[in-house]
């Protein structure tokens, strides 16, 4: 079975984020580039599920700049076989990434395609759902386990209630969740022969598509800075603070 699995380049979770003066979006000069973390928990386990004889070729494939190489680099690094790049400049939203991806599956025909649940830049979590509707394959939002049997796909769930367990039909569409497994580390070794495993650039011309955001960015702002916590002498003066300047009563 092949396995596609989508990454995405995104902020390094530990920097801490800068605006622009002018408020136009996130500073990112000279800022750390890194893998989405939930899209390595994704590449984890397309790995985990090749070295468990289920799977037979990963694919990796990123929708974004030139500069986003370095991510299906380190996708290689970490196991997958081969790299699909769609490169483009423009800003790419979900439905943008989905029809590219759309494409994508259409020309592989992979048994099952995994991704992240959302990226931590724009934390939309639509990826994976809109993909599932533009090809029609089933799906199973944020998995926690994920097992192969009979040529079914059994997906473990978190949902508000505790975990659901449901049934796919390959091939399908997972996107993980933080508790599916734990990423390894690239070794030196499959770093340098990751620079020698195969990546088919493409446009999204080449694939008759078109990933412009159609949603226009007015402003970008820093989180309002927390003020300090005060003592108060009694629950009077509490419930009055309450009430009438933090006005949750």
């Amino acid at each position: 079975m092949k396995i596609v699995v989508a990454v995405k380049r995104v902020i390094d979770y530990n920097v801490k984020i800068r605006v622009k003066p002018d408020n136009s979006d996130v500073d990112l000069t000279n800022v750390k580039m890194a893998m989405n973390p939930f899209c390595e928990i994704a590449v984890e386990e397309a790995v985990r599920l090749q070295e468990k004889g289920v799977a037979s070729e990963i694919v990796a494939v990123t929708v974004g700049p030139k500069a986003a190489q370095e991510q299906l680099r380190t996708a290689l690094a970490l196991g997958a076989d081969r790299a699909i790049h769609v490169e483009t400049d423009e800003r790419v939203e979900s439905l943008g990434a989905a029809k590219a991806l759309a494409k994508v599956v259409e020309a592989e025909q992979p048994g099952l395609v995994i991704l992240g649940k959302q990226a931590i830049d724009t934390d939309n979590n639509q990826a994976g759902q809109m993909l599932a509707a533009l090809t029609g394959l089933p799906q199973g939002t944020f998995a926690s386990e994920v097992a192969v049997e009979g040529g079914k796909l059994q997906v473990t769930r978190e949902i508000d209630g505790g975990l659901q367990t449901i049934e796919l039909t390959l091939p399908a569409i997972v996107t993980t969740d933080l508790r599916l497994n734990e990423p390894r580390y690239a070794k030196l070794p499959d770093i340098m022969k990751a620079k020698k495993k195969p990546m088919d650039v493409k446009s999204p011309s080449d694939l008759g598509v078109e990933v412009a955001s159609k949603v226009k960015l007015l402003k970008v702002e820093p989180p309002a800075k927390r003020q300090g916590g005060i003592k108060v002498g009694s629950v009077d003066e509490l419930v009055d603070k309450l009430k009438n300047e933090a006005k949750v009563l």
